[in-house]
């Protein structure tokens, strides 16, 4: 990719000026619940786990917000960060664990973090010297892990485990806002190469078990991701593709699903995703919503391109 953008932006300013976002409704609605089931261990303890919620965020880019870029607004830079914060609040109850799938890891098949101390892996280059020393030392979760590898075998998908790789930022920028103390376990899944939607709502089916077992699933990625079009110029296109990913992720669950795999074919499609894999984690999360219908608890604009997070459960 050249470092010039077609607007003018060098690539940085690019990924800089995705975090400049305008909210326009930062106010979360209720989030209804359903009944829990009982994982093993609960029933051993005669607890009982409140469902929990899954998401799919918008994690700006490169180490926004603990470094200074000087480009952006601040207020919207703060309504952004002020929205990660708040997903924290979202699980009744405090999760057993977070898993999240993130729009900067692929493999050849679904592969999760196995390991139980994951490093930072700083996946971003030409920022200050200060991007390479943020931490967020989340412990991980090797049991988790191995219930992860299980139910996408149980549904007949081919896994993989990685026991050294740490923490992109899709996964340490929003975590890091929303549980600073960085005390909730914490593991990463892949999404596989290839990037076919449909696989990817499957993944996600294959993990809703895990929504009654305490974890919180959060998918990481951003609506819009077309680095060589940032600008108010291509606020059409953003506009139009936002429209009816927000109008699809509203509807039915089959009807959602059918249409996020026919993704490809909505207005301006590959305008505003010329590479998916920002979009795919929505995906997963879709097929991790079950049943439950979408609220859309934050929209607002990047240098005018529309953005959005969506909340089910």
């Amino acid at each position: 990719m050249s470092p010039h953008t077609e607007s003018g932006f060098t690539r940085r300013q690019a990924i800089a000026a995705g975090l400049a976002v305008t909210a326009a409704a930062a106010v979360l609605p209720a989030v209804g619940r359903k009944s829990a089931k009982h994982s093993p261990d609960d029933r051993q303890s005669g607890g009982a786990v409140e469902r929990m919620p899954v998401v799919f965020v918008p994690h700006g880019g490169g180490p926004w917000p603990f470094v200074d870029s000087g480009i952006g607004d601040k207020l919207e830079l703060e309504n952004l960060a002020t929205y990660l914060r708040s997903i924290a609040s979202l699980p009744k109850t405090s999760p057993k664990a977070l898993l999240v799938i993130s729009a900067h890891w692929e493999e050849a098949v679904p592969t999760v973090m196995a390991g139980e101390h994951p490093p930072m892996l700083y996946d971003y280059y030409g920022f200050p010297p200060e991007s390479y020393e943020i931490t967020w030392p989340a412990p991980g979760h090797p049991g988790i892990a191995s219930r992860v590898a299980s139910l996408l075998a149980e549904a007949g998908i081919n896994t993989a485990r990685n026991m050294d790789r740490g923490f992109d930022h899709g996964t340490f920028v929003p975590l890091k806002l929303a549980y600073p103390k960085a005390d909730i376990p914490t593991v990463q899944l892949s999404l596989k190469r290839g990037l076919d939607p449909e696989s990817h709502i499957a993944l996600g089916r294959a993990l809703a078990p895990l929504r009654d077992e305490g974890v919180f699933i959060i998918g990481s990625g951003m609506t819009y991701h077309n680095l060589r079009a940032f600008g108010p110029h291509s606020a059409p296109v953003a506009e139009a593709f936002d429209g009816w990913l927000r109008e699809t992720a509203q509807l039915t669950p089959a009807e959602r699903d059918r249409r996020l795999t026919d993704w490809q074919n909505a207005p301006s499609a590959r305008l505003a995703h010329p590479r998916e894999e920002h979009l795919l984690p929505l995906m997963v999360i879709a097929g991790a919503a079950g049943d439950d219908r979408a609220q859309i608890p934050y929209n607002g604009t990047i240098l005018g391109l529309r953005l959005s997070a969506y909340h089910f459960g």
